[in-house]
């Protein structure tokens, strides 16, 4: 796709920049681009730019052809936009939780903050009227947030999973 993106962007500066602009080459460029683009922006921008670039290779009326032109100049920057380096690691694995933290966000409780017994006795009977058995909630799930507390009660006698 990026190999596609690159030609479409050559192609798209070469007929921004020729004088005369030649709109037939330009439309025949931009239903290409409708038809095989993957990106929605870039769809709808081409989809959008296609009966001005028409009319333009239709007739030589100077406000068609400044409009036709802006319609190229916006597709060309949706098209720079995709072709632009990405900083980061994009595709990286968020970082694992640890067993506490994991229990924090089970509990529904902030993960930096110092937490008293009471405080997470009072989010774990909050978490647990909904969990139980009795009220609907499976057991399995009442389970693991008897373990989430009992995780951040007794810190140092669980291991990190």
């Amino acid at each position: 796709m990026m190999g596609r993106l690159e030609s479409w962007k050559l192609a798209l500066e070469r007929l921004r920049a020729a004088q005369p602009a030649d709109w037939a080459e330009a439309g025949r460029l931009v239903a290409e681009i409708v038809r095989m683009s993957t990106d929605a922006t870039l769809r709808q921008a081409a989809e959008q730019a296609l009966p001005v670039l028409r009319q333009a290779a239709d007739n030589d009326d100077h406000g068609v052809t400044l409009a036709a032109q802006r319609r190229v100049g916006v597709i060309l920057e949706v098209v720079h936009d995709l072709t632009a380096p990405r900083f980061g690691r994009r595709n990286a694995m968020p970082k694992q939780l640890s067993s506490e933290d994991r229990a924090r966000r089970m509990l529904g409780l902030p993960l930096a903050v110092q937490l008293t017994c009471d405080d997470i006795n009072q989010a774990y009977r909050r978490a647990a009227k909904g969990k139980h058995p009795d009220q609907g909630g499976s057991a399995q799930a009442f389970i693991d947030l008897a373990a989430a507390r009992d995780i951040l009660i007794h810190p140092g006698a669980h291991k990190d999973a």
